[in-house]
C-alpha cells in the first residue's frame, strides 16, 4: 500500500477538559449535516465514547498556526488519516 501524500505529521494532544468549538466550526459542521440544529455532533462510523475521546484531544494545527480541537482537525480538508497518535496533514492553505 502506498503511503498517503502529506506535508505534515501532527502529534494527537489530550486535555483535561473538552475541546471549545467556535461558531464558525459549528456552522461549518451543521451546514455539511455532522451536527444537528441542537448542536449534537452525528460524524458517521464513528462510535459515541471515541466521539467523548476525541472532544478532549487536540493538535497544534500548522496550517491555522495554533492549539485546534481535533473534531476540527478531522472535518478539515487537508486532514489525511490519523495513524498511532499522529494526524497527517496535506498542509495546504484552507479557503474561507
Amino acid at each position: 500500500m502506498d503511503e498517503l501524500e502529506h506535508k505534515f505529521e501532527v502529534e494527537v494532544k489530550e486535555s483535561e477538559k473538552a475541546q471549545k468549538l467556535t461558531d464558525e466550526v459549528k456552522a461549518e459542521l451543521k451546514a455539511s449535516g455532522m451536527m444537528d440544529d441542537k448542536g449534537k455532533l452525528k460524524l458517521k462510523g464513528v462510535s459515541p465514547k471515541m466521539l467523548k475521546k476525541m472532544k478532549q484531544e487536540y493538535v497544534d494545527c500548522p496550517v491555522l498556526k495554533g492549539n485546534t480541537s481535533f473534531i476540527q482537525c478531522f472535518v478539515c480538508s487537508n486532514f489525511q488519516s490519523r495513524v498511532m497518535g499522529k494526524v497527517l496533514c496535506k498542509g495546504s492553505p484552507l479557503k474561507k
